[in-house]
Protein backbone atom coordinates (compact mmCIF):
# COMPACT_ATOMS: atom_id res chain seq x y z
CA UNK A 1 0.00 0.00 0.00
CA UNK A 2 1.28 3.45 -0.90
CA UNK A 3 2.29 5.72 1.96
CA UNK A 4 0.16 8.76 1.18
CA UNK A 5 1.62 10.92 3.96
CA UNK A 6 5.19 10.19 2.88
CA UNK A 7 4.40 11.16 -0.72
CA UNK A 8 2.62 14.31 0.42
CA UNK A 9 5.71 15.34 2.46
CA UNK A 10 8.09 14.52 -0.39
CA UNK A 11 6.06 16.54 -2.87
CA UNK A 12 5.73 19.43 -0.43
CA UNK A 13 9.51 19.52 -0.04
CA UNK A 14 9.79 19.65 -3.85
CA UNK A 15 7.23 22.46 -4.16
CA UNK A 16 4.17 20.48 -5.27
CA UNK A 17 0.69 20.39 -3.77
CA UNK A 18 -1.12 17.08 -3.28
CA UNK A 19 -4.52 15.78 -4.36
CA UNK A 20 -6.28 12.46 -4.86
CA UNK A 21 -8.47 11.22 -7.69
CA UNK A 22 -10.59 8.05 -7.50
CA UNK A 23 -11.89 7.08 -10.92
CA UNK A 24 -14.36 4.39 -11.97
CA UNK A 25 -13.47 1.98 -14.80
CA UNK A 26 -13.52 3.74 -18.16
CA UNK A 27 -13.07 7.27 -16.74
CA UNK A 28 -11.14 9.48 -19.16
CA UNK A 29 -9.72 12.93 -18.44
CA UNK A 30 -8.96 13.99 -22.01
CA UNK A 31 -6.65 16.62 -23.48
CA UNK A 32 -5.82 18.61 -20.38
CA UNK A 33 -3.21 21.36 -20.35
CA UNK A 34 -1.90 23.06 -17.21
CA UNK A 35 0.31 26.11 -16.84
CA UNK A 36 2.49 24.33 -14.27
CA UNK A 37 4.37 21.04 -14.07
CA UNK A 38 2.36 18.12 -12.70
CA UNK A 39 3.35 14.81 -11.14
CA UNK A 40 1.12 11.74 -10.92
CA UNK A 41 1.51 8.52 -8.92
CA UNK A 42 -0.82 5.54 -9.24
CA UNK A 43 -1.81 4.26 -5.78
CA UNK A 44 -4.30 1.52 -6.69
CA UNK A 45 -5.71 -0.09 -9.82
CA UNK A 46 -4.57 0.65 -13.36
CA UNK A 47 -3.96 3.82 -15.32
CA UNK A 48 -2.82 4.96 -18.73
CA UNK A 49 -1.27 8.39 -19.11
CA UNK A 50 -0.79 9.90 -22.55
CA UNK A 51 1.51 12.92 -22.78
CA UNK A 52 1.84 14.71 -26.14
CA UNK A 53 0.65 11.55 -27.91
CA UNK A 54 2.98 9.12 -26.09
CA UNK A 55 1.21 6.58 -23.85
CA UNK A 56 2.53 4.86 -20.77
CA UNK A 57 1.01 2.53 -18.20
CA UNK A 58 2.85 3.19 -14.94
CA UNK A 59 2.81 0.61 -12.17
CA UNK A 60 1.68 1.40 -8.64
CA UNK A 61 4.24 3.75 -7.09
CA UNK A 62 5.78 4.95 -10.36
CA UNK A 63 5.99 8.73 -10.58
CA UNK A 64 5.04 10.28 -13.91
CA UNK A 65 6.13 13.83 -14.75
CA UNK A 66 3.86 15.94 -16.96
CA UNK A 67 5.58 19.15 -18.07
CA UNK A 68 3.77 22.48 -18.05
CA UNK A 69 1.70 23.13 -21.20
CA UNK A 70 1.87 19.48 -22.34
CA UNK A 71 -1.41 18.07 -23.66
CA UNK A 72 -2.22 14.98 -21.60
CA UNK A 73 -4.97 12.43 -21.05
CA UNK A 74 -5.46 10.10 -18.09
CA UNK A 75 -7.56 6.93 -18.42
CA UNK A 76 -8.64 4.21 -16.02
CA UNK A 77 -7.96 1.17 -18.18
CA UNK A 78 -8.70 -1.35 -15.43
CA UNK A 79 -11.91 -3.17 -14.51
CA UNK A 80 -12.00 -1.67 -11.00
CA UNK A 81 -11.84 1.79 -9.46
CA UNK A 82 -8.39 3.30 -9.40
CA UNK A 83 -6.76 5.79 -7.04
CA UNK A 84 -4.07 8.20 -8.13
CA UNK A 85 -2.27 11.09 -6.54
CA UNK A 86 -1.53 14.30 -8.41
CA UNK A 87 0.42 17.41 -7.58
CA UNK A 88 0.90 20.73 -9.30
CA UNK A 89 4.09 22.74 -8.98
CA UNK A 90 3.46 25.73 -6.76
CA UNK A 91 3.91 28.95 -8.72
Amino acid sequence: KMNQEQIRKDWDSRGYNFGIFKDPPGQVWANFVHRTDEIVVLADGEIEIEIEGKSQQPQIGDEVFIPAKAVHTVRNIGSTNNVWYYGYKNT
